[in-house]
């Protein structure tokens, strides 16, 4: 399955929506998006998760170079709408405690 990805703007935040599977093949493209929104500072960045029904390991090595990136850059990333078969594979690493989860882009933080 492709991966979509739709940036749209909440707030300070600039929103990106995952559509598809987040696997070895997929990741990449996922990285380098997120990677070219690094430098325009102030970095506010919310992954949108809700489409994502599938992820590998990979995804979560990608989810985490992207977190340092940010916060290298003195930014935020938080990740919205992350359940089902994802949400088990954060809380089967404990990356569930290393992220910012939220339910849903309004309950980013606006300070």
């Amino acid at each position: 399955m492709d991966l979509q990805l739709e940036n749209r703007t909440a707030g300070d935040w600039t929103v990106i929506r995952v559509n598809g599977e987040l696997d070895l093949h997929t990741s990449p493209q996922l990285r380098e998006h997120v990677l070219a929104l690094v430098d325009d500072p102030p970095v506010r960045i919310a992954l949108d998760l809700s489409g994502v029904g599938f992820m590998d390991s990979s995804s979560l090595g990608t989810l985490v170079t992207c977190l340092k990136r940010v916060r290298e850059r003195d930014g935020r990333l938080f990740l919205v709408g992350v359940s089902g078969s994802p949400m088990k594979v954060f809380a089967l690493t404990g990356l569930d405690r290393v992220f910012d989860i939220v339910s849903s882009p309004d309950d980013l933080p606006s300070d």
